[in-house]
């Protein structure tokens, strides 16, 4: 102990003040506890600072500027004229607004925040670090959510012009050309948005296609799209090792055929996953347990190996993703308050804002092909759709998979404009054990995307309207 630190006793202590963390910490005051929350760098943490939220932007900015640049309806004639910089400047005020909006809510919800960084001292004992010196922080129950940060590759060191996804957020001019190592959802979501801004880009991944987790019919109307911007993209490909100047980058990698070649770019920007926050919490001083990834080790509830503390988010197996950490939050302050929660990750869904959008949730059609005896698959075409016509975006599909004896919905995918939207009638769905024919016979208002998803129920029974039966 150093002399002269202060003790603080909570009922509960939240470490990461991220999606994970913030919601956890305001679930918690709801249900009657007194709640300290500590972060080292920012409410609202990497997803409202720089990640989801900054990156959600500029694909939005992207797509305005793709619109007025370049009209997609016939008789109709637009310019536009790009400034970054302005757009960054408004890029930031969105981050801005949502991040005081997290700071007003732990106010009205009586929750205790601190800045510093916070490591496990005791099993029930913390001690924050920061700018003004250290205290300790005593706590009934802890909640721990850390998130991550992007992996850095030895061969790829990030520099002034080997960036991760922060520093690409944060770039004041649009590349005139870029090289993206990672063909996952940030590798794809950036290297698009910026090549709708103008910039030459080369896509390097290292499997045989890009969002490897996707169903590949997906996949391929968003590979058509990039080739609409002239991406470039390499598979089987594997990067080796980067010449860094002032003014460019040079990268070596091998091709599919395994020969060796270089291709130079103003950035090279590195999305080859992320890496859980673990590392420099003092973990076992407390009795926390990791696995073989680096992973926290939890049960259903989120409860880890020491019982008083729990884990969520991005330090936890599963995927990485901001609803899945604010949903494992919930569940997490809800077993400290007494209540006989669990998590179940059947109806998380997960979404890519590329061109077009991809979303899924509950099973594939091969997982569910695996799981069940026979299964149903009711697919409809953005084609068929009057609405998706009407915007001139008729590229995609809604799928529907169901267990064929039963008729219940156990996962779907869409591909196309607003799938993101579209997705969450369909995880409700899934969540309410509905069936396809539940969905068929409930009215959706036309003309409107969401038309689609009583389409494929159709289709799935066997009794299409809008499609002609194979």
């Amino acid at each position: 102990m150093v002399v002269g630190e202060l003790l603080e006793e909570v009922d509960v202590l939240v470490i990461g003040a991220g999606p994970g963390g913030y919601v956890a910490a305001i679930r918690a005051a709801q249900l009657g506890k007194s709640v300290t929350i500590v972060d080292k760098a920012e409410l609202g943490g990497v997803c409202l600072n720089r990640g989801c939220i900054p990156s959600k932007a500029l694909i939005s900015a992207a797509e305005k500027y793709e619109a007025a640049h370049e009209s997609s309806i016939p008789g109709i004639e637009t310019t536009a004229k790009l400034d970054f910089k302005q757009v960054q400047t408004w890029k930031q005020s969105v981050v801005n607004k949502m991040t005081s909006g997290v700071s007003s809510l732990l106010k009205g919800n009586k929750v205790t925040v601190l800045d510093g960084e916070a490591f496990f001292t005791k099993p029930d004992e913390v001690r924050i670090m920061h700018e003004n010196g250290g205290q300790r922080v005593h706590f009934e129950s802890c909640i721990v959510a850390t998130g991550s940060r992007p992996v850095e590759l030895k061969a790829l060191p990030y520099g002034k012009r080997v960036l991760s996804s922060t520093e690409a957020l944060s770039l004041e001019e649009v590349p005139g050309s870029l090289i993206v190592v990672g063909g996952g959802y940030i590798g794809i979501e950036l290297g698009q948005t910026f090549a709708k801004f103008g910039s030459k880009v080369t896509i390097i991944e290292g499997t045989d296609g890009i969002l490897p987790l996707f169903d590949k019919q997906m996949t391929r109307l968003v590979e058509r799209s990039l080739k609409k911007y002239d991406v470039q993209i390499e598979t089987k490909a594997m990067a080796k090792s980067v010449e860094e100047t002032d003014s460019s980058v040079k990268l070596t990698y091998t091709d599919k055929a395994g020969e060796e070649k270089t291709i130079e770019a103003d950035y090279l920007l590195v999305t080859v996953g992320r890496r859980p926050n673990t590392d420099e919490l003092g973990l076992a001083d407390a009795g926390i347990e990791l696995d073989e990834k680096g992973l926290i080790k939890v049960d259903q509830q989120g409860r880890t190996t020491n019982p008083n503390v729990f884990a969520i988010g991005d330090i936890v197996p599963g995927a990485a993703l901001a609803h899945k950490a604010s949903y494992e939050g919930k569940v997490a302050a809800e077993v400290i308050a007494g209540k006989a929660s669990v998590v179940d990750y059947r109806c998380i869904p997960s979404v890519i804002f590329s061109d077009p959008e991809m979303a899924s949730v509950g099973l594939s059609e091969e997982e569910a092909k695996k799981e069940y005896a026979s299964v149903a698959v009711g697919r409809f075409p953005y084609a068929a759709n009057g609405r998706a016509t009407a915007l001139n975006a008729d590229a995609g599909f809604v799928k529907l998979i169901s267990d064929k004896e039963t008729g219940v919905l156990v996962g779907a995918q869409v591909v196309g404009l607003e799938a993101s939207n579209l997705i969450a009638e369909l995880g409700l769905a899934i969540e309410m054990s509905a069936t396809l024919e539940d969905i068929a016979l409930t009215i959706h208002a036309h003309p409107t995307l969401g038309e689609m998803v009583m389409e494929a129920a159709e289709v799935g029974l066997g009794e299409p309207i809008h499609i002609v039966s194979r």
